[in-house]
């Protein structure tokens, strides 16, 4: 990559999709000299809040694509559930970082498990069910308990059914879909791990320390950084995350969400080919945070260091809790604190975040992490 390769200042990246992930994309690419244009169905998304312009339409909208393409020098993607013929028509017209390439590999379940494995990265046995008889079929190799979940647009727990008993699975199955579905055998793991890489035009490859996150009701609830880990199994997950980004020749960030065994090794779960939730800590506790560090990679400039300066801790604000926890975080010395823009605060909706700051090695030293979520 050469200085010429970059964008240069006040140009435009498009960025798909509205939500918090898009704003805060904006943010940092605004603190980089560029300029964001949301590209989203919905009016008023929080993206939209803090960019200089906004195309609010249909993702099949073949005039509103072109005309916005038009007027963008790159684009990139806040959520992996935008059509991949969307990103496939807007790549004939403008760069897509991450390409179209990435967009569906991560949208299929099916097809994710395939390339992890190709990558060399250890996932769970798993099957592909189109039918009952192949269910049945597949619970006979992989046994009970197991997951039965949707290949596609499944998220927070959404789209998914753990078997228990092979009673489980007529209902199950008829209640899932889209269908093909996957069968994943049940993981007991001791921690959920994520790790965050970002990869630059230049094929450069960074990687931020793993992290151990902790769910309430299947949406993340604390992102504990750095996780408490074997010094193998942290550095696993670092290489494993590196390893996923040269494979899908991704320009920008990418998670991978793994399973912590008992014996210390890891297994590879899924794939998110934009900035993540569990990467939010980085924003207050690197150098150069997920959201820059994506915002430099699709622009074309150098990655930033990946360095921590601090232990921390972050919590999702999600719904009327959330909303009632403002006031006492935002007065707090130790937190910084992160709101989306959204206008109402319903139930399982993620409102902000708020990264409980620590010094370096506090974590590490705790017999039990959950002696510092107090948020």
């Amino acid at each position: 990559m050469t200085p010429s390769e970059a964008l240069p200042l006040g140009a435009t990246i498009g960025i798909l999709g509205g939500g918090q992930l898009g704003r805060m994309s904006a943010m940092a690419a605004a603190r980089l000299g560029y300029r964001c244009h949301i590209y989203a169905p919905e009016a008023d998304s929080p993206a939209m809040q803090v960019s200089a312009a906004a195309t609010i339409a249909g993702y099949e909208d073949v005039a509103a694509l072109q005309r916005f393409a038009a007027e963008v020098d790159v684009v990139t993607y806040e959520f992996e559930n935008v059509p991949a013929a969307t990103l496939a028509a807007l790549a004939g017209r403008v760069p897509c970082r991450p390409g179209p390439r990435a967009l569906a590999i991560c949208q299929d379940r099916i097809a994710e498990k395939q390339f992890l494995a190709e990558a060399g990265v250890p996932v769970a046995p798993w099957r592909a069910v189109h039918s009952l008889a192949e269910l049945t079929a597949a619970l006979a190799e992989i046994g009970l308990p197991a997951v039965l979940k949707t290949t596609r647009l499944g998220y927070d727990g959404r789209g998914q059914a753990v078997l228990r008993t092979a009673g489980d699975a007529a209902e199950a199955f008829a209640r899932l879909s889209p269908k093909p579905l996957i069968l994943e055998a049940f993981v007991p793991f001791t921690a959920e791990i994520s790790a965050i890489a970002a990869r630059g035009l230049d094929g450069a490859v960074a990687s931020y320390d793993a992290v151990e996150n902790r769910h309430r009701h299947h949406i993340l609830d604390l992102s504990f950084a750095p996780a408490r880990l074997p010094a193998a199994a942290a550095l696993a997950a670092r290489e494993n995350v590196a390893r996923v980004a040269v494979a899908l020749e991704l320009v920008g960030i990418v998670a991978l969400e793994m399973f912590l065994l008992g014996d210390g090794s890891l297994l590879g779960n899924e794939i998110a080919p934009r900035p993540h939730n569990s990467g939010h800590w980085t924003m207050d506790a690197c150098a150069c945070g997920q959201f820059e560090q994506h915002i430099r990679a699709v622009a074309g400039l150098p990655l930033g260091p990946v360095t921590r300066h601090a232990d921390a801790v972050m919590r999702n604000l999600v719904g009327p809790e959330g909303l009632a926890a403002w006031p006492a975080l935002v007065a707090r010395t130790d937190v910084v604190a992160h709101w989306y823009g959204k206008g109402e605060a319903k139930p399982g909706r993620k409102l902000g975040h708020a990264n409980r700051l620590l010094a370096l090695g506090t974590l590490a030293a705790l017999d039990d992490v959950s002696a510092c979520d107090g948020l």
